[in-house]
């Protein structure tokens, strides 16, 4: 039974433009350097499971599409490249310390669920991405957050349907 998540990523930095570019529209979900997050990635988030791409610090934050997780948790070899911005000393092939998983890019939401949205609604206000100070990249999502959220944006088949 698929899982639900939302990560969070500047479109600066990694948009859904970015994911739905990315070869076969997959790309690995690296650079998290958050411990619960961490375990998230490593231990919790599997292949097959849900994703709203929710894009952060930009003009009108919010979920602006759907991907799907397409490999589990593996090392993220970023940590130990020293030319990454993600590098870490610490971490070793011994001690990995870092892990990501693949996404996939699925579709883009009909239209943008904003945050003023996700607040105002009775199933969505209680979401983690509202929450003070909760500042993780990935997070849960329960599935009738998951449904609430597809049906604010006016998507039918989420996973199942090409690019709208």
């Amino acid at each position: 039974m698929p899982r639900y998540w939302l990560m969070k990523s500047e479109p600066t930095c990694f948009s859904l433009d970015d994911l739905a570019r990315a070869p076969q529209g997959g790309a690995p979900w690296d650079g998290v350097r958050n411990f619960q997050a961490r375990n998230l990635l490593r231990d919790e988030i599997h292949a097959g499971d849900g994703v709203l791409f929710y894009h952060s610090s930009c003009a009108e934050p919010g979920i602006v599409g759907l991907a799907e997780v397409v490999r589990n948790g593996y090392p993220d070899h970023t940590a130990r490249d020293p030319r990454s911005d993600h590098y870490d000393p610490k971490a070793s092939p011994a001690n990995p310390i870092w892990y990501m998983v693949d996404v996939a890019f699925r579709r883009r939401l009909p239209r943008p669920v904003t945050r003023a949205e996700l607040a105002a609604h009775p199933l969505l206000a209680g979401m983690m991405v509202l929450r003070r100070g909760c500042r993780l990249s990935v997070q849960p999502v329960t599935a009738d957050e998951w449904r609430a959220v597809l049906a604010v944006a006016g998507c039918d088949d989420p996973l199942n349907a090409s690019e709208g």
